[in-house]
């Protein structure tokens, strides 16, 4: 169902900033809405300090038809502007399309264990592999860097695939938190017409306000609702 895949697509660039350049990442806490088909979708992405120095980054889709949850606990590598990740697990709940998934990277052994399956596959270090969430969090200190291309190796548990973005120009846009100026970036597939644009606040260092993705003539977007950064509240843009 096109309201599932939506679902499912979402989790692939919802991501938040990081305010300050510090040896450690700002925790974050935002939430964006939709609307498809008539349901209703909340997506809320939450970047939080582990007692490891670690950190967990939390993206839940929710809509009436179907959830998705997915969680990455990573580090961050301040001398090599590097996120690691280290447990990845991925939860859809609906219209019987359920999975179930969870990946641990063992980097001291190059090894990556998917449990859930319980297959076992090697890891190349110089690829710097990511799972589905760890590369958002890569991309956006990589914009916050200045870097103006974007490559990244993703699993997502059961494939890897080369996500590739580009920037596309410069907007300003109206949100309810207020009008902003945004770069705009683009990530297309091969061999696939789904198109997604990406819109990402220039002054608050790269929060992504506005997603939106195109197929057969079709678009979704989503908008921030509520933000905040190292627990204080964005009132206003």
């Amino acid at each position: 169902m096109r309201v599932i895949r939506w679902l499912i697509t979402l989790s692939g660039i919802c991501l938040a900033a990081n305010l300050y350049a510090n040896p450690t990442l700002s925790t974050f806490d935002n939430t964006y809405n939709a609307k498809l088909y008539g349901f209703n979708i909340t997506v809320t992405s939450k970047l939080s300090a582990l007692p490891n120095g670690n950190y967990q980054y939390l993206f839940n889709a929710d809509s009436s038809v179907g959830r998705v949850a997915e969680t990455t606990e990573i580090s961050w590598l301040e001398n090599e502007n590097r996120v690691v990740p280290h447990h990845y697990t991925y939860k859809r709940k609906g219209m019987g399309n359920n999975r179930d998934d969870e990946l641990l990277f063992d980097w001291e052994n190059l090894k990556l264990n998917n449990t859930k399956k319980n297959q076992v596959t090697s890891l190349d270090a110089n690829k710097k592999l990511h799972d589905s969430l760890s590369y958002q969090v890569q991309l956006n200190q990589d914009l916050i860097a200045g870097k103006t291309q974007f490559s990244y190796t993703v699993t997502n548990t059961r494939k890897i695939r080369n996500y590739v973005f580009e920037i596309v120009g410069e907007e300003t846009l109206s949100t309810p938190l207020g009008d902003v100026k945004t770069v705009k970036l683009k990530r297309s597939r091969e061999n696939d017409d789904l198109v997604t644009y990406a819109w990402f606040a220039k002054d608050f260092q790269y929060l992504l306000v506005r997603m939106q993705q195109e197929e057969n003539g079709s678009s979704y977007t989503i908008y921030i609702s509520k933000a905040s950064i190292n627990g204080k509240a964005i009132e206003h843009f």
